[in-house]
């Protein structure tokens, strides 16, 4: 099964040959890296930029401009902040110039824990992210999903963020990608680690790739549920998949989530969810303090406050500086699954 940084690769190829793609840019993503995850390797419209995260926006923004689809990457997300005000601009262009210039970009930027990243390589993106309109944001947490919401992702007429989940990188799925082989993937599109072999390699793209694609804005039940609602994304949604297992032995029958779109969002999944169960727990790694899921809690207090049987909860990552490098730190800074089993006893606990 392909890992998240082979769908991406393998998305991207589509794109170069079927959606137009022309450019492919950021720190190392061209020759001889691929991308600091090898996201990016074997790709015949990447290119390497200078280290200027300010640049590679700007000059996103510029292609896209000029018509020309393009996807950038920001290496780590964590280095993406000084660039805030042109995400901003690229937001607001089609609105403001009153649907007169559309801006076919990709911004794809991996987020989050779990590599022992420490300050400067663990922070999460998605609540800052949401609080810039004019963009549609996807996450995913599996290499299908990875692969179907970058292609619609390339579809799109304006800007659209990719947050790659950076612990989940390599991570293999449970389901093959339309197109892709059921095996020897790695010999065909993993450029070799040995130097003399990798001198003159080139990739053996599947000729069967396909534009599967997942809708922009359409969540999916993982596990199915009737006792409680538990709203993932991300890293920390298989985590919540493994909760809902483990609590199934203890009785508690939990419904799980995966968003996969931030924005928009897939309300209606959402709210028929909590209308069946009358209890919901939003769970995510960014910092707990303005976080995507105190949204989610505000709506679901404003729409269903009525229909609820016990609070809605948020366990999310810790309200601090930086994540520590520490394994033991950087365990208590974000969810993990015990955290996530101790939420679900609590709701559940609290219900009347």
């Amino acid at each position: 099964m392909a890992t998240i940084a082979q769908a991406i690769r393998m998305a991207l190829h589509y794109g170069e040959e079927n959606l137009q793609l022309a450019h492919v840019f950021g720190e190392d993503v061209g020759l001889p890296l691929g991308g600091v995850f090898t996201a990016t390797q074997g790709l015949k419209t990447a290119w390497n930029s200078p280290l200027d995260e300010r640049g590679i926006i700007g000059a996103a923004i510029g292609l896209a401009m000029a018509g020309k689809r393009c996807v950038a990457e920001i290496q780590f997300c964590d280095y993406i902040f000084n660039a805030i005000d042109l995400l901003k601009l690229a937001g607001n262009t089609c609105w403001s110039t009153n649907g007169d210039w559309n801006l076919p970009m990709t911004v794809m930027t991996p987020v989050g824990s779990g590599i022992r990243g420490s300050l400067y390589h663990s922070h999460s993106f998605d609540a800052m992210m949401t609080h810039i309109p004019g963009w549609k944001i996807v996450i995913p947490s599996n290499p299908k999903d990875t692969y179907g919401l970058l292609i619609s992702c390339l579809k799109e007429l304006n800007p659209t963020m990719f947050l790659m989940p950076k612990a989940m990188m390599y991570l293999g799925g449970d389901e093959l990608i339309p197109g892709e082989p059921a095996s020897g993937l790695k010999a065909l599109i993993d450029k070799p680690v040995d130097k003399a072999a990798a001198e003159n390699w080139q990739p053996q793209w599947p000729p069967e790739l396909t534009d599967y694609s997942v809708e922009i804005g359409k969540g999916k039940i993982v596990r199915e549920g009737t006792d409680i609602t538990v709203v993932s994304y991300g890293r920390t949604l298989p985590l919540c998949a493994k909760a809902a297992d483990q609590l199934s032995q203890e009785g508690i029958k939990a419904e799980v989530i995966d968003l996969r779109s931030l924005w928009p969002y897939d309300w209606e999944l959402i709210s028929k969810s909590i209308l069946k169960t009358q209890c919901v727990l939003y769970v995510n790694e960014d910092t707990e303090v303005t976080n995507f899921g105190e949204h989610l809690i505000r709506r679901t207090v404003d729409e269903f406050f009525y229909n609820l049987s016990a609070p809605p909860k948020l366990l999310a990552g810790a309200f601090i500086p930086g994540v520590g490098l520490a394994h033991s730190l950087e365990m208590a800074s974000v969810p993990q699954l015990n955290n996530i089993v101790e939420a679900i006893r609590s709701v559940i606990a609290s219900k009347v």
